[in-house]
């Protein structure tokens, strides 16, 4: 009689656990997958950030190789935890992580190295030394997964990989968690701090340059023209939040507005919000798209990358061209003045983001890949 077969033991490792959707898809991964057949640890290449807590809660073995990304630390331990064959699979996210992980991940032979591509960031684009070091590192993957198709073509196009070296796999969210009434609307908006009876617009992300919070500000300007009421709510954190909240305080906006913090539960965002407005400048396909969408909140994005692949504009959401804070001020207080239009705008995202966005189809997706290369 055969003994049984172990599983498969899969390193993750990311540039942090701060906030963001490819930590989210990590923790998917590893804790929503297979767990006969894949066994899986997360390293984070410097620091802790709020993702930890939530993996360790959850039981996932974790690796901090560096108190500060600016110790390269990270380099000698990395290469000590994959010596010796104890991994199967290194899967690399985000781009240092991808940069350097990988021809480590080669030296120490490990069997198996994915590159999960998350987004198409405008400085690997516009870096000529970053797009050649990605691209050299790309040499050492035996695949690559790409979460939207503008992803996949930017790696075809930019850094001239073969097409059946990389697979397509969505993003996906837990559809259970974030359905559409897991939580009060009342309470959600007490537990932030916002106001009961006005209408609120939300911006979910990290506060850094990428997801353009600033146009958000101007945008809001426009929005109280027309909505005296309106309110604004703004969670999460990051770098420009001291610049944020000197906009705001010019802007005149400081009664109506709020700086919720990070927010481990989102769906108490996006139960008490009547809008969401996602101005970045790029992205891959964000999970908080994904999850406002499921839980019917009417969302105002940036027509770009894989949120175009997933928004039907003026169908399950509005798409704006450009980075006028004007457009998105107008599609905001259209869904704020039409109830009826808000409710159907929400009910049709829901249903596009059941259909095609689920957590069990793409853990089993990455699985197969895998399973193929092992």
């Amino acid at each position: 009689m055969k003994p049984p077969r172990k599983p498969a033991r899969v390193l993750h490792v990311i540039d942090s656990l701060h906030l963001g959707g490819a930590q989210e898809v990590v923790m998917n991964l590893a804790t929503r997958g297979n767990r006969s057949d894949f066994s899986h640890e997360v390293a984070t290449m410097h620091g802790h950030g709020v993702y930890w807590e939530r993996m360790a809660a959850l039981g996932i073995p974790l690796h901090s190789l560096s108190p500060h990304k600016l110790l390269p630390w990270y380099l000698p331990r990395l290469a000590a935890m994959l010596s010796g064959g104890r991994f199967d699979i290194l899967h690399c996210h985000l781009v240092a992580s991808n940069i350097f992980a990988k021809p480590i991940g080669a030296l120490c032979r490990v069997p198996v190295i994915i590159n999960h591509d998350h987004t198409n960031d405008a400085y690997r684009a516009s870096q000529r030394l970053r797009l050649a070091l990605d691209t050299f590192s790309n040499r050492f993957a035996t695949h690559l997964i790409a979460v939207s198709d503008s992803c996949r073509q930017f790696l075809i196009e930019r850094e001239h990989l073969p097409a059946g070296k990389i697979s397509l796999v969505l993003n996906a969210i837990d559809l259970d968690r974030y359905a559409p009434d897991s939580c009060d609307r009342e309470s959600a908006r007490r537990t932030l701090g916002v106001p009961t009876g006005v209408p609120i617009v939300a911006g979910v992300g990290r506060l850094n340059p990428q997801k353009n919070f600033s146009l958000f500000v101007e945008m809001a300007v426009h929005v109280r023209r027309y909505i005296p009421d309106a309110h604004f709510l703004l969670a999460g954190e990051g770098p420009e939040e001291l610049l944020l909240r000197e906009k705001v305080r010019e802007a005149e906006l400081t009664g109506c507005w709020t700086f919720s913090g990070y927010v481990a539960d989102t769906r108490l965002v996006y139960r008490a919000a009547d809008a969401l407005v996602m101005p970045s400048l790029f992205e891959g396909l964000p999970m908080t798209l994904l999850e406002a969408m499921a839980m019917r909140v009417p969302v105002i994005a940036s027509a770009l990358d894989g949120i175009a692949e997933v928004v039907t504009d003026g169908r399950d959401g509005f798409l704006v061209s450009g980075q006028y804070a004007g457009d998105f001020a107008g599609r905001t207080i259209r869904v704020l003045s039409d109830p009826a239009l808000a409710k159907r705008i929400g009910e049709e995202a829901n249903g596009t983001v059941a259909g095609r966005f689920s957590v069990g189809r793409m853990t089993s997706q990455v699985e197969d890949i895998y399973r193929r290369f092992l």
